[in-house]
C-alpha cells in the first residue's frame, strides 16, 4: 500500500493525503545533516506531493509543522514553493505552524501534502508478460542527497511520467527498491537474487530520489525520452 489516506468526499471526487516528516537535518548544532533549511523543506515536500501524485491525486493545499524555530520559516516555505514551481502548481496554499515555546536541541520538521482525485481515474494495473519495469533515478540518503544532486531525479520529470497512461509510478523511500517493489505486489514475493539492475536494491531511496515505475514495453522509448539519462532497466525474474 502507498503510504498515502484516500478518503471519498464526494461522488466525483476523493481527498488524497500524504505526509513526511524530517529530524536531525537542518542548521542546527547536533543536526547531523547539515543543510539549509530551504533544502530540508525542498525535500521534505517532494516525498510527500510525489506520493501524493502517485496515488493519482492533483495537490491543492501544503502544511507544514516546524520545530526548528522562527527564524527558519521563511526558509522553510521557500523550499517548498521550490518544489511547487518545478511542478508549475504556484496556485497550491501553503500553511502550518511553528513550535514557538520550547528550543529543540535538533531540526524536525513534518509536512502534508493534500490532493483531489477523481474517482474515475485508476491508478492500478493488471501485470501481464507485457509489463516491464525501470527505476528513475538513483537511490540516496543523507548527504548524497547534496554530493550526488545530479543522480536525484526531478520532480517534473516524475510528474510528466506519472501522466502516462496506464503506468504505476511508486516513489522508493528508506526502505529501497526491493521492499517498495514487493509493496507494490503484495502477493508476490521478492528477493534481491531475483533482480536485475544496477543499483542497490537494499539501499535507502531518503527522500524519493528515484522510483519504480511498471510500464507496457510498448511505452519504453517515450518512458526514456523523459527520464534521460536517469533511467534503469530492472529484470524482474519470476
Amino acid at each position: 500500500m502507498r503510504d498515502v489516506i484516500t478518503i471519498p468526499i464526494n461522488g466525483d471526487e476523493s481527498l488524497i493525503i500524504a505526509s513526511d516528516n524530517s529530524g536531525a537535518i537542518g542548521m542546527k548544532e547536533h543536526d547531523q545533516v547539515h543543510v539549509s533549511y530551504q533544502t530540508v523543506a525542498y525535500f521534505s515536500f517532494r516525498v510527500a506531493v510525489m506520493e501524493c501524485i502517485a496515488a493519482g491525486g492533483k495537490p491543492f493545499s501544503v502544511v507544514l509543522h516546524n520545530f526548528c524555530g522562527n527564524d527558519s520559516w521563511g526558509e522553510l516555505v521557500k523550499g517548498i514553493e521550490k518544489g511547487l514551481e518545478e511542478l508549475n502548481r504556484q496556485d497550491v496554499s501553503i500553511t502550518g505552524s511553528t513550535e514557538s515555546n520550547f528550543h529543540l536541541q535538533q531540526s524536525a520538521i513534518g509536512l502534508v501534502v493534500l490532493g483531489k482525485k477523481h474517482v474515475d481515474k485508476q491508478n492500478e494495473l493488471h501485470i501481464s508478460s507485457h509489463h516491464k519495469f525501470a527505476v528513475i533515478g538513483s537511490p540516496l540518503v543523507g548527504n548524497e542527497v547534496v554530493d550526488f544532486a545530479n543522480q536525484v531525479v526531478p520532480l517534473l520529470t516524475f510528474l510528466e511520467v506519472s501522466k502516462l497512461k496506464d503506468v504505476i509510478t511508486w516513489p522508493v523511500g528508506s526502505k529501497g527498491i526491493l521492499t517498495e517493489l514487493n509493496q507494490i505486489f503484495p502477493t508476490k514475493v521478492f528477493t534481491k537474487d531475483r533482480l536485475e539492475i544496477n543499483l542497490d536494491v537494499i539501499k535507502s531511496s531518503g527522500p524519493s530520489t528515484c522510483f519504480i515505475i511498471v510500464y507496457d514495453q510498448d511505452q519504453e522509448d517515450e518512458i526514456k525520452r523523459l527520464a534521460a539519462g536517469y533511467f534503469h532497466s530492472l529484470t524482474v525474474y519470476k
